[in-house]
């Protein structure tokens, strides 16, 4: 192979499949009719506060009065970025037909569990007392092992994690409670399948990249989303206006909205003693994480990074054709290479931040070496104990999920306007910093 082409063949399963439809995506029949009724019943979309508050008080039922979208934290820090995102959304997005749809939709279910955020705090105060252990907090690009990090110690049955039908709908309305009392299955569980079936039937190689259950641990990054204070923003399209108030904002106060989130959902839900959390916007807030979770132990994971840019960059590109025309995977992987150099430039300069006792650096080919020895060597920092029924649960998972069991992909610099020799010179700094294998 080229400088330039890689393919993903560790424990992978069949011949890597190359994405050839990057720029002019292919749909079946039954998704472009699928989404074409989406377009045509969701009627025109403005990306208005009007707009999006009526569609939260419709979805939600809750009528949105002075705090109910605030529920709690400063209503001006809130609505600020929520401006500059739809202000962004209209000038500068290229956003399909179906993409004014999802983005749309996406923004009122932020909103939406803001405001039943709120009302649950409202009718119940308490869950301000709720005492938070010290969580894990796993900070590192995507594409380090992060995912697999994230559900092998969610598997032990004393830790607290987010699985993905919660992440989606994290308040239980009276209807699903109902069910639920009634020893029904729990609604959304069902919904979440539903939505599922869509992204897979929509994107079928993105399993062969990140795998989505209803099930699977999902990162708190989706929560941030109800503060409109969130990389996964950046994801949607090129949002200068958003970015730049996201890179220049203190994050501190959306990380503190996160722990009221937490204590909510483990008042909720009890299940497990400690959070394992983890996003890849972590790697850039080091002084903020370490000032909202005293005494929290951060893992900090490392690849490749030409490895990592490239596969980034394919999955963006791959995803973008749910919001973009044009999808343009150029253009796309020219904004997400810089952002990866500057978040490895931030995790350069930060990571004295972290408390020397409670981090620990994972370099991904000593992880996959052997995964459950660095989670001993985690938990041996962390304080948590390594019990043999944890063990039994992550040793299960291993084998139940084995490690590209959907496939493989084949990644393609020149597909993407990038060049391996290139990445490799800018981000030289993170490799004199952190000895990680090289992949390309």
């Amino acid at each position: 192979m080229t400088d330039n082409v890689k393919s993903t063949t560790t424990g992978s399963r069949g011949s890597p499949v190359r994405i050839d439809d990057l720029a002019a995506p292919r749909f079946t029949p039954e998704i472009v009719a699928l989404m074409a009724a989406a377009v045509e019943a969701s009627g025109p979309i403005s990306f208005t506060e009007a707009a999006v508050f009526a569609a939260v008080e419709h979805q939600t039922g809750l009528s949105i009065e002075h705090d109910a979208i605030g529920g709690f934290g400063d209503d001006d820090r809130f609505l600020t970025p929520l401006r500059i995102l739809l202000g962004d959304l209209d000038e500068h997005a290229p956003l399909s037909a179906f993409g004014r749809v999802n983005v749309f939709a996406t923004i009122v279910t932020w909103l939406s569990k803001r405001a039943q955020f709120g009302a649950l705090l409202r009718e119940h105060p308490e869950i301000h007392d709720v005492e938070l252990a010290p969580p894990i907090v796993i900070c590192g690009q995507p594409r380090t092992g992060t995912t697999h990090l994230h559900n092998l110690i969610s598997a032990d049955p004393a830790m607290r994690s987010l699985p993905y039908w919660e992440s989606n709908e994290p308040v239980l309305s009276s209807a699903d409670a109902a069910e639920v009392a009634a020893g029904r299955p729990d609604p959304r569980r069902a919904r979440t399948a539903e939505g599922l079936w869509f992204l897979n039937a929509a994107m079928p190689l993105f399993q062969r990249m990140h795998e989505m259950t209803t099930d699977h641990v999902h990162e708190e990054i989706d929560l941030l989303g109800s503060d409109v204070s969130t990389q996964l923003v950046e994801t949607i399209a090129d949002l200068p206006s958003y970015q730049a108030w996201y890179m220049a904002t203190d994050q501190r106060p959306s990380y503190r909205y996160l722990t009221t989130l937490l204590k909510a959902l483990q008042w909720q839900r009890p299940a497990g003693l400690r959070w394992i959390l983890k996003s890849p916007q972590h790697i850039e807030r080091f002084p903020a994480l370490v000032d909202v979770f005293p005494g929290a132990t951060f893992v900090v994971t490392h690849r490749d990074p030409v490895a990592v840019t490239a596969s980034v960059c394919t999955m963006l590109s791959y995803t973008a054709r749910l919001r973009l025309d044009p999808c343009d995977p150029v253009d796309i992987s020219r904004y997400w290479s810089q952002r990866m150099e500057d978040m490895n430039r931030s995790c350069v300069r930060d990571r004295e931040v972290l408390p020397t006792e409670r981090s620990i650096d994972v370099l991904f080919h000593e992880f996959m070496a052997d995964d459950l020895a660095m989670v001993e060597r985690i938990y041996d920092i962390a304080g948590q104990p390594m019990t043999e029924h944890a063990r039994t649960a992550m040793r299960r998972f291993v084998v139940e999920h084995p490690r590209g069991r959907h496939g493989a992909i084949q990644y393609d610099l020149a597909q993407l306007g990038l060049d391996a020799g290139e990445l490799r010179s800018r981000n030289a700094f993170y490799e004199e910093r952190f000895p990680v294998a090289r992949e390309w």
